[in-house]
């Protein structure tokens, strides 16, 4: 099995919209970081399991929709607390519409909200 990973940071800004959230209900900057992890058992006929410089395209163009926006006013957030699982799953969404993913058969996107805590989605492609 082969994996590549990519990451990018940005700041974004949320609030939870939980009942009694405390001061996670007013609005906060996160220094978000989006880790990509591509996994799959086979190359392609250039060696690669996914293009590099095509994830860093895509993720240039994913990451000018979230640096500096308010999270729950994004449409893909509406109706959704927006947790870091809910982000993580989004922009893995915004990842797999932007990309061709090469031989890579899954995706696992880890969104970091600090340089402690983050959550994970992965799936099948």
């Amino acid at each position: 099995m082969y994996e590549l990973g990519v990451s990018r940071d940005f700041v974004a800004q949320h609030y939870l919209t939980v009942p009694n959230p405390g001061p996670e209900g007013d609005v906060h900057s996160h220094h978000f970081e989006a880790e990509l992890r591509f996994a799959g058992p086979e190359l392609t006929e250039y060696g690669y399991l996914v293009d590099i410089d095509a994830v860093n395209e895509a993720l240039d163009r994913i990451e000018r929709r979230y640096r500096d926006a308010l999270l729950n006013d994004l449409p893909e957030f509406d109706g959704l607390n927006p947790s870091v699982e809910h982000f993580a799953r989004l922009f893995g969404d915004r990842v797999v519409d932007a990309l061709e993913t090469g031989t890579s058969t899954r995706l696992a996107v880890r969104m970091w909200e600090d340089e402690t805590a983050w959550a994970c989605h992965r799936r099948d492609l």
